[in-house]
């Protein structure tokens, strides 16, 4: 954590730490609150009383008894605030409701191809609108819209400065938020997804993510040490844990080469991570429509066919490539992503026994596990971010 100068800083951050924990329990109470984070009594009384005060709190009960009086037990108001995402791929829009809790409370997917025309951003807006609607959200408590795109983003400016995904180079926010009368701020999909499974209760101090879908990315969270023994529990948002490179280009493995002179990538090099594992290299196998292409692939692999296990072979392959390097330069765990890697569980062993034959150091692959989120991760993540804001305000 960033050293505190002063007391004001010292009581804001006080504040905030207090109320992270709160928000992170379904209920606590004042001693369980002291205990975990080595406060006084007395400072989180008066913390507790602040917050309640301003209506972010609220008595909910009491607790069991250990003994002797029952302590009053304290639950953050998690509707007291609300923020959407919006996944935007070349093919669809997905978006997610949620509130303090960070979870998914409402979501929808819809075919809808990418077009940089005003008609795609009015459909935009209005299938929002609809979903608000649908939801029965006031609108009074919505935060803002987080924007999931496949882009290199300058958030700082809001910036899109190109996306060889959607095929779109120096564009602002403001275009794609033309018709959506909340703030909004545009997130990269892999940066996004990382987000959402760092709150869900991800133990790792250091992570990175390998986002396996139509295309390759990733995003790489830092946090090394915490004062604070709970693993569910992160002492400041997420995304002031992510490295984003000094020019925003961090994360993106599908453009580290794995095979030198190797298959053209989207991008234009030869040999990169992406032209071996984006998610096309399994669908392009499947005659069935867009929306089943990989779960068709996955089926025919379980039945057995060996045309399917020979291409599934050949991309562990490739992958455990990838994730070694990711290992040899990071040393942190690796957490599988995007389309595919939503699918990988059941197939986790074969993927270690194969990164462990690239790994000098350790003799298996345990250090790489699935995303717990299997939908609408990128939207879930990019509505987090309105969220992270309100809680740095406490």
């Amino acid at each position: 954590m960033k050293k505190i100068k002063n007391n004001s800083e010292v009581k804001k951050a006080n504040r905030n730490r207090v109320f992270r924990y709160i928000n992170s329990k379904e209920q606590t109470s004042m001693p369980e609150i002291s205990a975990a984070l080595h406060m006084s009594g007395p400072t989180v009384l008066q913390i507790v009383r602040e917050l309640s005060e301003e209506g972010v709190l609220s008595e909910v009960g009491e607790c069991k008894s250990t003994g002797g009086r029952k302590a009053k037990a304290l639950a953050s108001v998690k509707d007291i605030r609300y923020a959407l995402g919006i996944d935007i791929t070349r093919n669809h829009i997905g978006i997610v409701l949620t509130d303090l809790t960070k979870t998914v409370k409402s979501h929808v997917r819809l075919r809808e191809k990418f077009v940089f025309e005003d008609a795609y951003f009015q459909t935009l807006g209005k299938v929002l609108e609809e979903f608000i609607d649908k939801a029965q959200v006031d609108r009074e408590k919505i935060m803002g819209v987080g924007i999931s795109v496949p882009a290199i983003i300058d958030m700082q400016r809001n910036y899109i400065t190109y996306s060889r995904a959607l095929g779109l180079y120096d564009i602002s926010g403001e275009e794609f938020s033309r018709y959506i009368p909340y703030p909004c701020i545009l997130i990269n999909d892999a940066s996004a997804g990382a987000a959402t499974e760092w709150i869900s209760g991800c133990p790792k101090e250091n992570m990175v993510y390998l986002s396996l879908s139509n295309t390759v990315g990733g995003a790489i969270i830092f946090q090394n040490a915490s004062d604070f023994s709970e693993s569910s529990y992160h002492p400041e948002g997420v995304f002031e844990n992510m490295y984003i490179g000094n020019h925003w280009h961090s994360g993106e493995f599908g453009h580290v080469t794995i095979h030198p002179g190797g298959k053209t990538c989207y991008c234009g090099k030869k040999g990169c991570l992406d032209a071996y594992c984006s998610a096309q290299r399994l669908t392009e196998l499947v005659e069935a429509g867009p929306e089943r292409q990989l779960e068709k692939f996955f089926e025919e692999l379980e039945r057995g066919n060996p045309k399917f296990r020979e291409v599934w072979d050949r991309y562990l392959e490739n992958l455990s490539i990838g994730i070694d390097s990711l290992r040899m330069c990071f040393d942190c765990d690796v957490i599988l992503g995007g389309y595919v890697g939503s699918c990988m569980k059941p197939y986790l062993r074969d993927l270690g026994m194969k990164i462990a034959e690239l790994n000098i150091f350790e003799g298996a692959g345990d250090y790489i596990s699935v995303c717990k989120f299997q939908n609408e991760a990128s939207a879930l993540g990019a509505a987090i971010f309105y969220i992270e804001e309100f809680m740095k305000g406490i």
